[in-house]
């Protein structure tokens, strides 16, 4: 078979990162990874959930949503007299806990930093992009928080990203656009830290069962494509001021 964009299986798409896209924000980026575009925002306040409050440890969580025209048709803008779709919540909460995993707590102090996720236009991968572009966007917070003095360090204990992987036909493609995911046998959200452990593991059979020998597979060639994402995002992560 032959992709549809013309890459080899194991070959991520074209990615960049731009810092500081909403200048008010403590940190911001807009991440592009294909033709899926996300801005990931970080607000620090003061505080922490109630169920963390006198532990003197901060914490670290995050919302997603996409745009009404953020795919080809209009979708109906959330939270307007109803609640978040499963999905979104499902979302929001795996960026959450895949930033924490890249963070010690108990370095913030009692302060939050919550992360927006905004999709301006989806084509297969953007929980995986906001996560990838969420770290770097949270590094960035991080040292402006440092600046001003407000933190003596680097809270940060590992680096983090994401990508996706499907199985189409018998074949393991890496970094799946929306056509390919949508007709993906199955397919999977993997997260890792830069020392190689898994954060998050997601994998579905969307119409084929698929074996433990393919599961491996499916995480190496993840680690292939994560270990370039790692890259992309250190090259944005050294123009930090």
């Amino acid at each position: 078979m032959v992709r549809i964009d013309g890459r080899a299986f194991d070959e991520v798409r074209d990615v960049s990162i731009s810092l500081g896209v909403q200048p008010y924000a403590e940190g911001s980026v807009q991440i592009e990874s294909g033709s899926t575009s996300v801005v990931c925002a970080v607000s620090v306040g003061d505080g922490v959930p109630p169920f963390m409050q006198g532990t003197g440890t901060g914490w670290v969580t995050a919302e997603y949503g996409m745009l009404p025209r953020a795919t080809h048709t209009r979708n109906q803008r959330e939270g307007r007299g109803k609640g978040l779709k499963g999905r979104t919540q499902e979302i929001q909460r795996l960026i959450g806990r895949s930033l924490r995993a890249a963070v010690d707590l108990s370095n913030l102090g009692e302060r939050t930093l919550m992360v927006d996720c905004d999709v301006l236009q989806a084509d297969g991968g953007t929980r995986t992009a906001a996560i990838t572009g969420s770290y770097v966007a949270l590094q960035q917070a991080v040292k402006t928080l440092i600046n001003r003095g407000d933190l003596s360090s680097s809270p940060f204990t590992s680096a983090i990203a994401s990508i996706s992987v499907g199985i189409i036909d018998g074949e393991i493609l890496l970094d799946l656009n929306y056509e390919e995911d949508s007709n993906a046998d199955a397919d999977f959200n993997i997260v890792m830290t830069d020392a190689g452990e898994f954060v998050e593991i997601q994998g579905t059979a969307e119409g084929v069962t698929f074996s433990r020998d393919a599961l491996g597979k499916v995480l190496e060639v993840a680690e292939k494509g994560i270990r370039e994402l790692f890259e992309v995002q250190a090259s944005v992560i050294q123009d930090l001021k």
